[in-house]
């Protein structure tokens, strides 16, 4: 026997690389978990005479021999079926878009990270010229859709667009597609988001600004991530943790989100044992105390994450300044000279003023080029530290349209960031 299977709180991606395995490995029969989330249970009440799938108490796991695992590499998120791990002569293919080896190993396996598991299997689909129906492909631009953000979140690539593409030409249905991707929101998620948000703070670790909310929980609440989303939005911070406690069974759900693709929220929750994206991710923990989750999550941001590129690697110096009493007429030429737009006023080693050329507009006749910078500078100077990141970096230029940013250490600048650093950054232009 040949089953296919996947992660717990089956998600759009996860059903639909269960499908799209049947297709490549048609002797195989699909094993979903009974818990998923409330709109792909909502689809497959709907299309149960489309999609055959069975649960773990359909199956004679004794009889299994070959076992395919699609968008999970880790046997503790498996359910049931985890209790496979140990069977001899059990031949393991694996399908996963995540970063991290797991605790999975496959005799054979396509693992490679991109924005969703079901572009991997698309690939396999093309490359073999199957055939898809319209549902399938509906069902598939869903799984994509949603793990890409509708290719807004920063781990789409380009290979998820193309995907996207094909399964269009092949009639997927988009109406359906937004129609499952709707959020369920109802009373008690919104009594769960108002609850949050009359506690709600934010605090910067590593130079992110994060929330975190710790909610007591009764019974069983669906689409927690969805609050959580919103929450982030609201607050607008880089990331947002919900630490969902469950004192009846004693668990704790734990929940991000980001907005930030230098803030991987997937591999937080990998070192806790959970799973998920750079741009989202969740973990149970049982037996633990929500405040110490907290102090958890902080560590690993705190130890675990570091930008490829630092402030201190982007930024210019030595810096090029100019004194107070210099004329305008001397920065002009500068500025000519150097091809730059602007550039640092200091007095002595501490930055008094940036002078630029939008400044000159405040020179209306041809005398004031003798007149000295301090008479038309910019003293009101918005700086960042070397320590913060380039994203918060660009949303300061963004917030205040200003195309430079000093870097001061200990009162004393030490470099300066443009817009076209950043820009070459956020492009990927740096140099090799």
């Amino acid at each position: 026997m040949q089953i296919i299977t996947t992660h717990k709180n089956m998600d759009f991606d996860a059903l639909a690389s269960t499908v799209a395995a049947t297709i490549l490995y048609p002797k195989a029969i699909p094993v979903v978990p009974k818990s998923a989330n409330p709109n792909v249970k909502a689809f497959l009440s709907i299309h149960k005479d489309f999609f055959d799938v069975s649960t773990f108490d359909d199956i004679d796991t004794a009889a299994v021999e070959r076992l395919i695992i699609v968008d999970i590499n880790s046997w503790g998120r498996l359910g049931r079926i985890g209790m496979l791990e140990n069977r001899e002569n059990l031949e393991i293919h694996l399908w996963d878009h995540h970063s991290g080896s797991g605790d999975i190993q496959p005799n054979w396996k396509c693992q490679e990270e991109v924005g969703a598991n079901i572009t991997l299997m698309i690939r396999r689909l093309k490359s073999e010229n199957k055939i898809l129906t319209p549902i399938q492909a509906t069902l598939f631009l869903t799984g994509l859709y949603e793990d890409t953000g509708h290719l807004t979140f920063p781990a789409s690539t380009a290979e998820d667009a193309y995907a996207a593409a094909y399964l269009l030409e092949r009639k997927a249905d988009l109406s359906i597609v937004s129609t499952f991707l709707r959020p369920a929101y109802g009373e008690k998620q919104k009594h769960v988001l108002f609850s949050m948000l009359k506690s709600a703070k934010r605090v910067t670790v590593n130079g992110y600004h994060v929330s975190f909310n710790k909610v007591d929980i009764e019974g069983h609440v669906d689409s927690l991530a969805v609050v959580v989303n919103m929450y982030r939005q609201i607050l607008n911070v880089d990331a947002a943790f919900g630490i969902f406690a469950n004192k009846a069974r004693d668990i704790c759900m734990v929940i991000g989100r980001s907005n930030t693709d230098d803030l991987d929220i997937g591999a937080v929750m990998r070192s806790m044992g959970g799973g998920g994206h750079p741009a989202a991710g969740s973990a149970v923990l049982k037996s633990v105390d929500p405040d110490d989750v907290e102090d958890m999550i902080k560590t690993r941001i705190r130890g675990n994450y570091q930008e490829s590129v630092k402030i201190v690697d982007l930024m210019s110096f030595p810096v090029f300044t100019v004194l107070p009493d210099v004329s305008m007429g001397t920065v002009a030429s500068i500025l000519r000279e150097k091809g730059c737009t602007g550039v640092p006023v200091v007095k002595g080693e501490k930055l008094v003023g940036i002078i630029s050329r939008r400044d000159f507009k405040k020179v209306k006749k041809k005398n004031q080029l003798k007149a000295p910078v301090k008479a038309f500078m910019n003293t009101n100077v918005k700086t960042i530290t070397p320590d913060i990141s380039l994203m918060q970096a660009a949303r300061l230029m963004v917030k205040h349209d200003i195309g430079r940013l000093p870097v001061v250490d200990n009162d004393r600048i030490i470099g300066i960031l443009t817009r076209s650093d950043a820009m070459r950054y956020f492009y990927d232009l740096l140099p090799d």
